[in-house]
């Protein structure tokens, strides 16, 4: 769900960009059959003792967990690179002049965006419950809520009750979603200043 920052960079290097949706919605559908998969086939495996990352209930002995573990790790890394670059776009056209936006510059201000990220994330404390609390809130907010109702808005007076229902359940969804997460990391927060 928080992938939504590459949306705009997977759109301008496509080839065909008019298969924009049907592209978006099949990402959408795989990655949702494959989270319910994972999901269903770690409650099945470990039960009620289901830790927050089922693969912490893996035996460590055996070689499949360690890579199982290993690719939860690489992950989120490779992805970093593609969640990083809307932002030093940003930054890259705030320069004053074309000579300063050279593939040395660019190097450095991304260079720079990961270097002040580690800082943070390793002098700001709880810095994992707080993400966890800003991306509960707002990830659902962007990705879920806010598009949904401007959608909504937009097309106002345009639309079929199926649309205005399924916007409406999408929102409905993301406000769940959005203030269980919350609460599941506000709690988290209380509990480890406690």
């Amino acid at each position: 769900m928080a992938g939504h920052s590459v949306f705009p960079n997977i759109y301008s290097s496509m080839k065909e960009p008019s298969q924009y949706p049907s592209v978006l919605l099949t990402s959408f559908i795989t990655s949702m059959l494959l989270y319910t998969g994972v999901g269903i086939c770690g409650f099945l495996m470990f039960g009620n003792s289901t830790k927050s990352q089922f693969t912490l209930n893996m035996p460590k002995r055996f070689v499949a967990s360690k890579i199982a573990a290993f690719t939860t790790v690489v992950a989120p890394i490779s992805k970093y690179a593609l969640t990083i670059t809307p932002v030093a776009f940003g930054l890259e056209e705030l320069l004053p002049s074309a000579r300063l936006r050279s593939h040395a510059v660019s190097i450095v201000i991304r260079t720079a965006l990961v270097i002040s990220t580690l800082i943070v994330a390793l002098t700001v404390p709880y810095f994992d419950s707080v993400m966890a609390l800003i991306g509960s809130l707002l990830v659902m907010l962007v990705a879920l809520i806010f598009p949904s109702a401007c959608y909504l808005s937009i097309h106002h007076g345009r639309l079929t009750k199926l649309q205005i229902s399924v916007c409406i359940f999408i929102i409905i969804v993301g406000v769940l979603c959005s203030s269980v997460g919350t609460y599941s990391a506000i709690k988290s927060i209380a509990n480890k200043m406690a």
